[in-house]
């Protein structure tokens, strides 16, 4: 089966990674239950995998699983993205937007086109860095980041000229 280091890095790497997983699938499907199932499959799939092939980023890997796996499940339920400030993303509550600051960003974020709105969620929201983005959707790091830069740029001329 595993070789002892090598399943205690995937443990690691796993558990290092179980609420930024479970929130980047609760923040796409908007329903705990189904989040923590997407995980869990995913983790299944991953060690799965990693049993027949050797896995160069197994964060990456792992993100991207549950990224595919949550894209399957919103194309089967037609459910919409829920709402930025339902996702507990930040641990001080003096730090939280309020109500109509995070209105005006859902509303600037849904404005973009999906691949530009989906990058500034990941990197903003999820944490995740411009190499892992480009991992997990794919597609290169140069695309990424003019995507993110794009969407940023186009979010701040409408806040500014709505406001």
């Amino acid at each position: 089966m595993f070789g002892n280091a090598k399943r205690r890095n995937i443990d690691e790497v796993i558990e290092a990674n179980l609420d930024g997983l479970l929130r980047f699938a609760y923040f796409r499907v908007n329903d705990r239950t189904e989040a923590e199932d997407i995980v869990y499959e995913a983790v299944l799939r991953m060690l799965e995998s990693s049993k027949k092939n050797k896995l160069d980023d197994i964060k990456c890997y792992l993100f991207r699983i549950v990224y595919n796996l949550c894209q399957d499940h919103w194309r089967q339920r037609r459910i919409e993205r829920i709402p930025i400030e339902m996702v507990d993303v930040l641990d001080n509550p003096d730090d939280r937007l309020d109500n109509e600051e995070i209105n005006r960003i859902n509303a600037l974020l849904d404005g973009l086109p999906p691949s530009e709105a989906e990058i500034i969620r990941m990197n903003v929201t999820d944490g995740l860095s411009f190499v892992e983005i480009s991992r997990i959707l794919e597609i290169p790091q140069s695309t990424a980041k003019s995507r993110f830069y794009s969407g940023m740029k186009k979010m701040r001329q409408k806040y500014f000229t709505n406001n």
